[in-house]
């Protein structure tokens, strides 16, 4: 990661925190292959399950050497000014509206990752501490029109404070190679595809960490 003027405080904030972050939650990453070990570089929608509202924070220990513009319901940009400044120019997020998601937060995300920056964002959204929920199909139609690869990471979820962060990352998925033609149904297999990848990375988890037996 490139330091930036354009993205001052947010580097800031970042470096100023890598340090005791790295050494307080100690994060191990784990591979789906040796194809998803390459860094990830330029554009990118890093599609996460969403464990806990800490999510974001560990995240960017999951891959910190990538600034993170994470797509954020608008609630959290409404308390207050300050925490409209600290969402947006912090901590670079890209407000959503869940129940009625708009065009202008679409074309923000599409040109972020259009632009080479990776977007951070969690399908199901939102918080699902056991198993997974619905993941929702903006997912595949934003990496179709960026032209970008998702990238399918699984965070573990911490059950105390003193565990180690741990995460699996899975290969790019590239959409076109899936979708011909863009329709809802193509949409729709393209999204249960990613959920199934994001399961099949849980299974990875848990075999690498001990907790269940490989089958």
């Amino acid at each position: 990661m490139k330091l930036s003027f354009k993205y001052l405080l947010h580097d800031i904030v970042m470096l100023t925190g890598a340090i005791p972050g790295l050494i307080w939650f100690r994060p191990k990453v784990l591979y789906e292959s040796k194809k998803a070990k390459r860094k990830i570089k330029g554009g990118a929608l890093l599609a996460s399950n969403h464990a806990g509202v800490r999510d974001p924070v560990y995240l960017m220990f999951g891959v910190w050497y990538r600034r993170h513009r994470f797509v954020a319901m608008k609630e959290l940009f409404e308390h207050s000014k300050f925490t409209e400044f600290l969402f947006r120019k912090v901590f670079l997020c890209i407000s959503v509206d869940r129940d009625n998601f708009s065009l202008a937060s679409f074309k923000e995300i599409v040109g972020a990752l259009k632009g080479g920056e990776l977007v951070t964002i969690f399908p199901e959204g939102h918080v699902n501490e056991s198993g997974f929920g619905e993941f929702k199909s903006g997912v595949a139609l934003m990496a179709k029109k960026s032209g970008c690869p998702i990238i399918p990471i699984y965070t573990k979820r911490r059950t105390n404070v003193f565990k180690r962060l741990t995460f699996v990352i899975g290969e790019p998925i590239y959409v076109d190679e899936l979708m011909e033609r863009l329709n809802t149904k193509n949409l729709d297999d393209v999204t249960a595809y990613v959920l199934e990848k994001e399961k099949e990375l849980e299974r990875i988890c848990m075999e690498k960490c001990g907790e269940v037996k490989p089958v």
